[in-house]
């Protein structure tokens, strides 16, 4: 398959496009999955669930429901529902649940903002996370985390917030994103050795990250972050729950 333009990773905020079916493919249950040159969705990945939405064809204005996507071969594909699925060089518009998106979005952004505060005044690495719209966990290992910690976490992840600070997103040669100390902050270096370059997200003054995934463009569109719990997964790593309090419809 020909690569489309993948709109998530340049436009966070592209809620639909244009594009033309360049592939179909079957898939299992019935459905199929459609390829196009231009797409808004987010496949998934780095523990940000895949977006759901729509795909509405030109002219007779017949409509799939897009169940999730996903990258095959570096293609994003859209699984969609069961049934007659568009003809190559259809033209569609694709678009995204953008509230469901956006939820999405400030939640990834919350949990960079604990990751950043977790590693910059307690040292502690990532060892893994993931997210749901408006809630997401985080594992460090951090032997010492305890109830009173946990609460003092939550003031400097909201004081974060609420400092008003912009998110960058940037792509970069292999070679000068391994050059920024600490830009891994996973334990395991997940990235493949295959891979170029490098996509990294940049809480200005707080966090510098490699990440594939969509951020809000400050950190007030977060909102109020609450944690939710912690937990122990064994005598060191420690998992830390968040949600966020106030889940406004997406903005613009």
């Amino acid at each position: 398959m020909r690569r489309g333009e993948q709109l998530c990773y340049t436009d966070a905020y592209a809620r639909s496009a244009v594009g033309l079916v360049t592939a179909v493919l079957e898939g299992t249950d019935g459905r199929s999955a459609v390829a196009l040159d231009r797409t808004v969705f987010y496949p998934g990945g780095g523990g940000q669930p895949a977006d759901v939405g729509w795909l509405l064809r030109s002219g007779d204005g017949r409509a799939w429901a897009v169940l999730g996507a996903r990258k095959e071969d570096g293609e994003i594909v859209h699984d969609i529902a069961p049934g007659e699925p568009p003809t190559l060089g259809d033209e569609l518009q694709a678009e995204i649940d953008w509230d469901r998106r956006y939820l999405l979005m400030r939640t990834h952004t919350a949990l960079h903002v604990l990751c950043g505060v977790v590693w910059r005044d307690y040292g502690a690495q990532v060892t893994g996370g993931n997210m749901e719209p408006g809630s997401g966990r985080m594992d460090f290992e951090f032997e010492r985390l305890s109830g009173d910690l946990v609460g003092e976490i939550e003031v400097r992840v909201n004081a974060e917030v609420e400092a008003g600070r912009e998110i960058r997103v940037r792509v970069l040669p292999r070679a000068e994103a391994f050059a920024i100390p600490d830009l891994i902050r996973t334990k395991i270096n997940l990235l493949p050795a295959g891979i170029d370059e490098v996509r990294t997200v940049e809480i200005v003054g707080l966090d510098l990250q490699a990440d594939g995934g969509t951020h809000v463009a400050n950190t007030r569109e977060v909102g109020r972050v609450r944690v939710a719990g912690y937990e122990s997964k064994g005598r060191i790593n420690k998992r830390i729950r968040i949600v966020l309090e106030n889940r406004l419809p997406g903005a613009g």
